[in-house]
């Protein structure tokens, strides 16, 4: 199974997780995100948020792609920063999965479903914990101010 995320902040509300998982399937080529896949996550955070994105993202190679560059020209409501190579520390999805990490410690489970039930569950759990999502911003020391 695999996670993407993202936390957004718009003026005036609180910040918001949005997530998707994926599991291969037998034949795939890749096991994890796609460019494509990554872009339907963008595409629904568009939705939700009802306005312009400002992306900040890190440099995994499959956001950086050429096929990935093109996906984003075609959004003109998209702006996509990338974080320095190295500075998980500018992440804010980074705690999201080290909090998601250690409430999983210790579990078994008995198959990949019971586990990606239990992922969205507490990935839930944290989109309705405003307080939690501001500490995982906080800790960026990122300047999240709109332009002016």
């Amino acid at each position: 199974m695999s996670l993407a995320a993202l936390i957004a902040v718009r003026p005036g509300c609180g910040p918001r997780l949005i997530f998707r998982t994926h599991r291969a399937r037998r034949g795939d080529k890749r096991k994890g995100f796609t460019e494509q896949d990554y872009a339907r996550l963008l595409d629904a955070a568009h939705q939700q948020l009802n306005g312009p994105v400002v992306l900040v993202w890190d440099n995994l190679n499959t956001h950086t792609s050429g096929a990935m560059r093109e996906l984003i020209a075609a959004r003109d409501w998209l702006t996509v920063f990338q974080l320095p190579p190295y500075a998980s520390e500018l992440n804010p999805v980074e705690p999201v999965w080290s909090n998601l990490k250690r409430s999983l410690a210790n579990l078994v489970k008995q198959d990949i479903n019971q586990l990606t039930a239990l992922v969205k569950t507490r990935l839930r759990r944290m989109q309705y914990r405003p307080g939690l999502l501001e500490g995982f911003l906080a800790k960026t020391h990122l300047d999240l101010a709109p332009l002016q």
